[in-house]
């Protein structure tokens, strides 16, 4: 790695040549970085707007889901199985979905390896349960904060290989070609800075690597670690394309302290009630909409493996149903909405527990579990007391409070588009984790933790077979980025001399209520086109709009410049998915502007779900922003490969080294 400063101008500017860079450090970014540093490419470094501050470390839920090809005794599986099962959620890649469930048992088992604590027998068997859209018991936990500890875990390998960490730099750009066919670098801004004209930074690399995560800074109702503001705004700046922006998950969780109500949470049957705004007219809304004891507590039960909202478990009583109502009492009558796990459900006059009363799924997985006691909370303890500890270790006591809740923004399924290696169709840029659109419209929970892991890794090989040279020299690349970079430095320039006016916070409040209002679980044409407009109109005037009187002030600058680009583009994408005749499905329904209607006699939604019969539901939708202009195509979905496992033709090509042939 080779750093030196530049003086351009006023700006004095350090500069780095290094052949990859990865940006963020979440647990797909330390993958990739220890997996590259394990295949001989030293010459790395990962550089993060703040250290541990993503959502790997800073998320999960009452046991956090990861997802692998099942290892569970008797349990049958295979990765083609396995695959098979990604690619039926739809709009995956089957190419994709295969290699997914290739790597799944070496990522886990690395990650095994590295000391996270999966529970296994004394046998040494992996026991796993069932997640949302599993059907194989592929899911196992290390606890409530899995995510947490891969996160520890690589980063213990990261620093026991002595790779170089730069910590408080918040990236503003990427840097290509002047035909904008390959990443070639990133400017960034190092926030442990006073003086704005010394805190840039440039980076001349062969690859980078981008682990920023999801659009976690999009959405007003979000369960998204408030750190997270995501990045995809950059790639879309710098002409990658992206794929699914339509298609993200949503669900019930706690907005005081943010965290996803699901598994144990919901399985212990706790209340639901709503009230004005103050506080007063407490009402147990649920019960004006199931016909009976039984009906209600299945569907509260079941939202527990069934976590993400969907429009194909509203019918028949079915656990989403619950979503829907906790969505209509908010934003539809204006009220707050809390679970409360110190008291049972209020029925036909009274407040009981009645285990003769529920249905079979229920009362024998409570019964197995040890968990038939006669309050929420009691039943929590028995099954899960990690789950309490949680909260109460957040300033919340479950035990004697309420949970505050809404219906939030927890994963955007969507993304970059990228191929097989993990690279964007903008050439040298590696999409890792969230950020990378490979999730399709359905995934199984605790699917995108495996993928982040088997998407380093990958990345990490093909660079280190394809694209392990030194990047060229300064003078090449500064002739080949020169323009961009000065482009940087004038708007940066531009807000500098305008100050800090107080709008950037302002307009970032209203693009996260254009996004919840608009990209939501309820999307309708209009409001998205409208919306869509707006929002173009936003990022064409931002630049003028806003200014900075400090380092942290213009990187807030650039983040929401980058937001204002991202949330532009998901809204065109919903506008465009709709006006092509896209229906319900995944996790958001398609509407005509008003809330659907639940039919209260049979417990069935009055709307048309997608059946993938239409081009724009059996394909997958890519945007592109390029020169000002928004452009979309539809890509048809790649089958899963026929398999050619013969012995002697796989071991040539290893022997050849021909596997990342692309």
């Amino acid at each position: 790695m080779e750093i030196e400063i530049i003086k351009t101008g006023d700006y004095r500017v350090r500069y780095f040549s290094i052949n990859t860079l990865i940006i963020g450090s979440g647990a797909a970014s330390l993958k990739a970085a220890v997996s590259l540093h394990s295949l001989g490419q030293k010459d790395i470094v990962i550089a993060t707007e703040k250290w541990g501050a993503g959502t790997s470390n800073n998320a999960g839920s009452d046991k956090q889901t990861y997802y692998k090809m099942s290892l569970s005794g008797d349990e049958p599986d295979s990765a083609a199985e396995m695959a098979g099962d990604l690619f039926n959620g739809r709009c995956m890649h089957g190419d994709i979905a295969l290699c997914e469930a290739h790597e799944s048992v070496r990522s886990f088992m690395k990650l095994v390896d590295l000391g996270v604590p999966f529970p296994r027998d004394r046998y040494g068997g992996w026991p796993g349960y069932k997640t949302d859209h599993d059907p194989r018991s592929r899911a196992t936990s290390a606890g409530p904060y899995t995510s947490r500890m891969m996160f520890s875990a690589l980063a213990g390998e990261v620093k026991r290989m002595g790779i170089n960490v730069l910590d408080n730099h918040h990236f503003i750009a990427l840097l290509t070609d002047r035909q904008k066919t390959k990443v070639i670098g990133a400017m960034a801004i190092d926030t442990s800075e006073e003086d704005p004209l010394n805190s840039f930074v440039v980076f001349n690399s062969t690859n980078v690597i981008l682990g920023t995560g999801g659009p976690g800074g999009l959405y007003e109702t979000s369960v998204y670690p408030l750190s997270q503001n995501g990045a995809t705004g950059m790639a879309f700046a710098a002409g990658a394309s992206g794929q699914n922006l339509t298609e993200s998950q949503f669900g019930i969780a706690s907005v005081k302290f943010r965290w996803n109500l699901s598994g144990s949470y919901q399985q212990v049957v706790p209340r639901y009630y709503s009230t004005d705004m103050n506080g007063d007219d407490e009402r147990e809304f649920l019960n004006d909409h199931f016909p009976d004891y039984r009906s209600l507590t299945k569907a509260i039960f079941l939202k527990g493996y069934q976590w993400p909202f969907d429009p194909e478990k509203i019918e028949g009583y079915g656990s989403s149903m619950i979503d829907l109502l906790v969505f209509r009492e908010r934003e539809e009558k204006g009220r707050r909405v809390f679970i409360d796990f110190t008291k049972n459900l209020f029925r036909n006059r009274e407040r009981s527990f009645l285990p003769e009363n529920l249905d079979d799924t229920v009362y024998n997985y409570l019964s197995r579990s040890g968990a038939l006691q006669e309050t929420p909370v009691a039943r929590l303890l028995a099954m899960n007391a990690p789950a309490v500890e949680l909260y109460r270790d957040n300033g919340i006591d479950i035990t004697s409070e309420p949970l505050e809740i809404a219906v939030c923004a927890q994963h955007n399924n969507g993304g970059l588009k990228a191929g097989i290696w993990w690279e964007s169709d903008l050439k040298h840029l590696f999409p890792v984790g969230e950020v990378n659109g490979s999730h399709g419209v359905r995934r199984p929970g605790g699917s995108a933790l495996n993928s982040g892991q088997v998407g380093g890794y990958r990345a990490a090989y093909y660079i280190s077979r394809k694209y392990n040279s030194p990047p060229p020299g300064k003078k090449s690349f500064l002739a080949e980025t020169g323009d961009g970079i000065g482009k940087l430095k004038d708007i940066s320039t531009q807000w500098l001399i305008s100050g800090n006016n107080g709008m950037t916070g302002m307009i970032l409040s209203g693009i996260r209520k254009r996004m919840s209002a608009a990209a939501g679980i309820l999307r309708e044409k209009e409001k998205a086109g409208k919306e869509a407009d707006e929002a173009k109109d936003l990022f064409n005037n931002i630049p003028k709009t806003i200014g900075a009187g400090s380092v942290k002030e213009l990187a807030d600058c650039f983040t929401l410049l980058g937001n204002c680009l991202s949330h532009y583009i998901y809204l065109e994408a919903i506008r465009t998915y709709i006006a092509m005749g896209g229906r319900s499905r995944g996790s958001y329904l398609v509407s005509d502007g008003i809330i659907p209607v639940i039919d209260e006699a049979t417990g069935c939604l009055r709307n048309e779900l997608c059946r993938y019969d239409r081009e724009i539901e059996k394909n997958i939708l890519v945007m592109r922003y390029l020169e000002g202009s928004l452009h979309h195509h539809l890509e048809e979905v790649r089958e899963i490969p026929a398999g050619d496992l013969w012995f002697e033709k796989v071991w040539r090509d290893n022997l050849e080294d021909n596997l990342s042939e692309s």
